[in-house]
């Protein structure tokens, strides 16, 4: 008795095929999103958008990582902030926070919606 080999596995038929490039004005509206939404989500919205759309596109690219490290600078900030609650001025450094974050994140924003790129002041370069 001679035993057959077991049959090949099946061919993949569509193999992975990466996302094309985002026209600009795609760019500028997922940018300047990413920027609003950091303001509602601080950690979630950018780190999603920077999996996500990092590789189609360069100034996409650019905003996700910039408001990324802006957040994670931001909490690093809020934690620091709660330690110092202790001490009272706690409280000014949260509430502080709280508004550089609203403000530098619409100043973000409308950059990104006119096509331009920016930096966020006072940010730690996690992810370059």
């Amino acid at each position: 008795m001679s035993a057959t080999p077991p049959p090949p596995p099946p061919q993949q038929q569509y193999p992975y095929q990466p996302a094309p490039p985002m026209s600009p004005q795609d760019q500028r509206l997922w940018a300047t999103l990413t920027h609003i939404g950091g303001i509602f989500f601080p950690i979630l919205v950018p780190l999603i958008a920077y999996l996500v759309l990092k590789d189609r596109g360069a100034f996409i690219a650019q905003h996700t990582r910039t408001a990324l490290n802006f957040h994670i600078t931001a909490l690093l900030g809020y934690v620091v902030s709660g330690l110092l609650v202790l001490l009272v001025i706690g409280f000014f450094l949260i509430f502080a926070i709280g508004i550089l974050t609203i403000v530098f994140g619409i100043i973000a924003a409308t950059k990104a919606n006119a096509g331009e790129q920016y930096e966020y002041p006072l940010t730690i370069r996690f992810i370059s």
